[in-house]
């Protein structure tokens, strides 16, 4: 997190704060007395978007970011941070993304980048952003793609209300992991017709008619990006569930 200063001089603006229009009939003392949203509250907001996302300064500089882009970018991520600016982890690429900045810096270009080759590579939109004051005069936005298809705790908790066995939960994880039902079943130590049962009963329960759909379903749902996600291994997709177990109160057998 940058210091709390930076932030409140650059970080609110027209596009992230607007301010609602002049009421043209008496709202009542309670609607009056709200005020505009404080950079605390934007940040909180923010941070629950499961899209990294930071805003740079004049030069490059990282003035903020949210909780999901601090992960991918401790993480083998293809951007990583030096001191306070952005880098790429490929020296090849370093040129490109600085062009893709200062293109939105100076000229409201918008563009989109894939970094870190064709296996493991993310896309990155640079957006440029209105001016915010006299000191931040080429405000731009970097949105990064996901690496899944959704966050863990939101897959935990849409097993739960589907009403999915601790068992079907972990193939559900794996299947949004892009795993096959061979990979699971390897990973598991099951047979194939054990995970293949389970699929059956995971589309029954939640009324999808492929896997596909079944994806495609969870891809569409809104985020859980809990306070425990940083307890969260991000790399083990298979090994998901302790963190958000304890924010689902579900009881993980022993032998799992």
């Amino acid at each position: 997190m940058l210091d709390q200063p930076d932030l409140q001089r650059h970080f609110v603006d027209a596009r992230w704060n607007p301010q609602p229009p002049a009421p043209t009939h008496y709202l009542g003392p309670e609607r009056r007395s709200h005020g505009p949203v404080e950079p605390r509250q934007l940040l909180q907001t923010i941070d629950e978007v499961d899209y990294g996302m930071l805003l740079l300064g004049d030069e490059g500089r990282v003035l903020q970011m949210n909780k999901v882009a601090r992960r991918d970018l401790a993480g083998p991520h293809p951007l990583k941070l030096v001191g306070r600016h952005l880098h790429t982890r490929d020296p090849q690429e370093l040129a490109l993304l600085r062009a893709a900045v200062d293109g939105a810096a100076r000229r409201g270009l918008r563009q989109l980048l894939h970094l870190g080759g064709e296996s493991g590579g993310v896309g990155v939109a640079v957006v440029p952003l209105p001016q915010a004051d006299r000191e931040l005069r080429h405000p731009v936005l970097l949105m990064l793609g996901r690496r899944r298809v959704c966050e863990p705790l939101t897959v935990e908790w849409f097993a739960r209300s589907q009403g999915l066995t601790m068992a079907e939960t972990v193939v559900l994880k794996g299947l949004c992991a892009d795993l096959t039902p061979l990979q699971i079943a390897e990973r598991q130590g099951v047979g194939m017709a054990t995970v293949r049962t389970q699929i059956g009963s995971i589309r029954t329960k939640t009324g999808t008619g492929s896997i596909a759909a079944l994806v495609r379903q969870l891809a569409l749902l809104p985020p859980m990006v809990s306070a425990l996600q940083d307890l969260v291994d991000d790399l083990d997709p298979m090994g998901l569930g302790a963190a958000a177990d304890r924010a689902t109160g579900r009881r993980r057998p022993l032998d799992s």
